[in-house]
């Protein structure tokens, strides 16, 4: 099996199964968790600051027995004051996992490629898969099975939404994705998440997908890096907010979830973040159990 974990779709179907099972024992039973990392460093790099990546994955080390070492932009340069290869090697040498959120998924392809420690996404402008772990996990705990349940992103077709495609289609999730015309997720996405045995939709037209969707998932229509975007993404994604109007169409039946952070008014209608379909707190939780067995795995060298 592969040792990192760049994107959801290393995972085979069992794998990510297995791991959905120890996250939600831990989580139930949290004595049952190993020391995993007793003793041993797992460097957190971040290009890009977050308050729910940094917390969770931190306190999913510690649960671990190990210890995070956070590490800011301007402590290593990376690719200015020092190669990424380099910076990889040398922390390599302290730290059993090598954890970064990045600006360019290819700095994490390259660091990958000079160690042999597993190397983790945190972010990377083309995939977030520790966040569609949190998301399959929340609705696992919501649904029980997931084969056949159908979820509804409604929004920018981001890093968020490819993740989430992945795992998805692995899970046995029905995925659609609503966005406006230019802002679709990428065809190559589509493509790869289908030949998983995926069953992943795009539509223009969220009212005309969300009826019976057993999740609705949104995200910020302007991502970090996008801040000279943002007045013609709001014109863009005007008739994309999920606000109660959208949620009634979906139905009673239906959980709302966020990757955070949200800006209420904006994609979502306060009145839906804050309100009884709302799961977005229990899904924020469950990136710091989703993590620990993550990193369990890897430091174990466990998975199918």
């Amino acid at each position: 099996m592969s040792r990192d974990f760049l994107e959801v779709d290393e995972f085979t179907p069992d794998r990510l199964a297995a791991l959905l099972d120890r996250a939600l024992a831990w989580k139930a039973d949290p004595a049952r968790v190993p020391a995993a990392l007793a003793g041993q460093g797992v460097a957190l790099l971040f290009e890009k600051p977050s308050a729910r990546t940094r917390t969770s994955t931190e306190m999913a080390v510690v649960g671990l027995g190990g210890h995070p070492v956070y590490i800011r932009p301007e402590e290593v340069g990376l690719g200015v004051r020092e190669s990424v290869e380099d910076v990889a090697r040398t922390l390599a040498q302290y730290c059993a996992v090598l954890c970064a959120r990045v600006f360019d998924h290819a700095t994490l392809e390259t660091m990958a490629a000079a160690v042999d420690v597993p190397v983790v996404n945190l972010l990377s402008d083309r995939a977030h898969p520790c966040q569609a772990l949190a998301d399959v996990l929340t609705l696992r705990e919501e649904l029980g099975t997931l084969e056949g349940r159908r979820v509804v992103f409604v929004g920018d077709g981001n890093n968020v939404a490819a993740s989430l495609a992945f795992a998805a289609a692995l899970s046995g999730l029905e995925l659609t994705v609503a966005s406006p015309p230019g802002y679709e997720l990428e065809e190559d996405v589509v493509e790869r998440a289908r030949n998983l045995g995926g069953v992943v939709e795009i539509s223009n037209d969220p009212f005309e997908v969300v009826k019976g969707a057993d999740a609705l998932y949104t995200d910020v229509w302007t991502s970090m890096g996008q801040e000279d975007e943002a007045e013609a993404r709001r014109a863009a994604f005007e008739g994309f907010r999920v606000d109660a109007t959208l949620m009634a169409a979906a139905g009673d039946q239906a959980r709302f979830l966020h990757c955070l952070p949200a800006h209420r008014g904006e994609e979502v209608a306060a009145e839906v973040i804050d309100g009884p379909q709302s799961v977005v707190w229990q899904q924020a939780g469950n990136r710091m159990h989703s993590a620990r067995a993550l990193l369990a795995e890897l430091a174990e060298g466990e998975g199918a």
